[in-house]
């Protein structure tokens, strides 16, 4: 596979989602219920899937605007600064008073398999009213890329924008609510994780072949374009016509955290500069690849040039 061009134009993505300060304590081993279990070390990183995602596809050529909210405490200039520094426009992100910025306890263990607790906090400021200010913003993108850690009223409300305005709307369906409206299925490309497949079709995915079905299903329930992602087993894509099976790009774990987000933003730059949904589906895991490799959220996000020497460097057949 060859790597994609650096010098193409760089597609305008609206990240509709959540800003998080996020708490990350390593340990040996993730606690069962009712087990205490001393860690080895604690660090405070921005993250959110909103932020993440936003970051991951700045870091890969998108130009990127964030559309969001932040608390009146200490964590809000380090999460504005950090969006800032990522060269995302952080106009349309609002500052809430009398309330906290988002929080996330992320427990990582030694295998890199994690646990996260989330708190919304100024994230569930994010309404319908919000969006209102910012409705030129989504009209005037390619992309809107959202995620379900806002308000599913305020989700359904940007998707709704979105396509009136016929801009593509990409849904990674994380975390997956108790209650998933079907509205939400009706998207350009919807891209759960296999748990969150699983938990959306109430079914068991337990191989690439099931993984198909279900891809196929989500297309049949109302999405344009389906990817499930597989963690180590790679990705299923379904794009109505055709289901492929990408390949994984194999490393060594070192941190889950970040690697649907990672796969989120690259597949909306890719999809966009390609054209070729597969296509942007490799290169988005050998993003998730790579920030499966490393510690942290978005520390671990790659950078075009990281990327495409990353891909340079593996021998890969990708679909079957």
């Amino acid at each position: 596979m060859v790597p994609v061009k650096s010098n193409l134009t760089s597609p305008k993505i609206v990240v509709l989602g959540s800003i998080n300060m996020d708490v990350v304590i390593r340990c040996e081993t993730l606690p069962r219920p009712g087990e205490t279990v001393i860690a080895k070390s604690s660090d405070e990183v921005c993250g959110g899937k909103g932020a993440n995602q936003a970051i991951a596809a700045a870091r890969l050529g998108g130009k990127v605007d964030m559309i969001g909210s932040v608390g009146s405490d200490s964590f809000a200039a380090r999460l504005l600064t950090n969006l800032r520094d990522a060269e995302i426009c952080i106009e349309a992100v609002r500052l809430e008073n009398d309330c906290a910025s988002g929080l996330a306890v992320v427990a990582v263990e030694d295998s890199g398999q994690n646990a996260i607790l989330v708190v919304p906090g100024a994230n569930g400021r994010v309404t319908i009213e919000t969006l209102r200010e910012h409705v030129h913003r989504i009209a005037h993108s390619e992309v809107l890329l959202c995620q379900l850690e806002l308000p599913l009223e305020t989700v359904l409300r940007g998707i709704e924008v979105a396509k009136a305005s016929g801009v593509r709307v990409i849904l990674n369906p994380a975390p997956m609510p108790s209650v998933f409206p079907a509205a939400l299925l009706h998207v350009d490309l919807i891209c759960p994780n296999q748990h969150e497949a699983e938990s959306l079709l109430k079914t068991s995915i337990q191989s690439t072949d099931d993984a198909r079905v279900a891809s196929e299903e989500l297309v049949r329930l109302g999405a344009k374009h389906s990817v499930i992602t597989l963690g180590g087993n790679g990705a299923v894509v379904c794009d109505g016509d055709r289901t492929q099976w990408i390949k994984p790009f194999v490393t060594i774990p070192v941190d889950t955290t970040a690697a649907g987000d990672a796969f989120a933003g690259a597949i909306a730059v890719y999809w966009s500069q390609l054209g070729d949904l597969f296509q942007a589906a490799r290169y988005a895991s050998a993003a998730g690849a790579i920030a499966v490799s490393r510690a942290g959220a978005q520390p671990s996000l790659p950078t075009r040039a990281e990327l495409e020497a990353f891909l340079n460097s593996q021998s890969h057949d990708a679909t079957h």
